[in-house]
């Protein structure tokens, strides 16, 4: 079986366990998600599900977000951690939203990439998950997947998603790395798995994980 055989066989298995891919984090619009996945880092949707209402509360739009002090920001998303260089983030990137953008996210990973706090993992899924532009967001979770299954032994996230790339057809990418989500959360998890009862590992799991 070659590689690109095998990506389609564990495609398969993914579109059949999960054929609807809801975004994991609420908003309300392009904004308010790009504000979401900023706080995603190192802290679980759960938790920023559980913060977001809040937050957007007090702010759910770039004008009323810069009305607000850093102070009182980091406050509010304190559970998510890394509440200072996030709520400084917020506050900067919604400053250049009004200045640079009338106040709208913009569309692309170029300029996403250049605001305060955004990287590009972040910028992926703003374009996917916003915008519908086709984008392949890989995070450690994808990553270590890739790797489990064989599909890439890139030593980054970025080598990683290039290679997933070239393995997947592109209208694939957007419900693609929602699923690989879903499943490393529900069968895949980093610690305590088991690659015998794994649905994809036990058919397509590397050697190494069977010692």
């Amino acid at each position: 079986m070659t590689k690109k055989e095998k990506a389609a066989a564990i495609a398969a298995i993914l579109e059949e366990l999960y054929p609807e891919t809801p975004i994991p984090l609420e908003h309300q619009d392009p904004y308010t998600l790009l504000v979401a996945v900023l706080l995603s880092a190192q802290c679980t949707d759960v938790r920023v599900n559980q913060v977001t209402p809040e937050l957007f509360a007090l702010a759910d739009n770039p004008r009323d977000m810069v009305a607000i002090p850093v102070e009182e920001i980091e406050a509010v998303i304190r559970p998510c951690g890394l509440a200072p260089r996030k709520s400084k983030a917020i506050h900067g990137l919604s400053h250049i939203l009004l200045e640079e953008y009338e106040g709208e996210v913009p569309q692309t990973l170029e300029a996403l990439e250049k605001l305060p706090g955004v990287g590009h993992k972040t910028a992926s899924v703003v374009v996917s998950q916003a915008f519908g532009q086709p984008a392949f967001p890989v995070d450690t979770h994808i990553h270590r997947l890739a790797w489990r299954w064989g599909l890439s032994s890139g030593k980054n996230v970025q080598q990683t998603e290039a290679d997933l790339k070239k393995l997947f057809p592109r209208e694939s990418w957007n419900q693609l790395h929602l699923r690989i989500i879903f499943f490393g959360r529900e069968y895949c998890p980093a610690r305590g798995h088991d690659p015998n009862k794994c649905p994809i590992c036990s058919r397509f799991g590397r050697k190494e994980l069977f010692k």
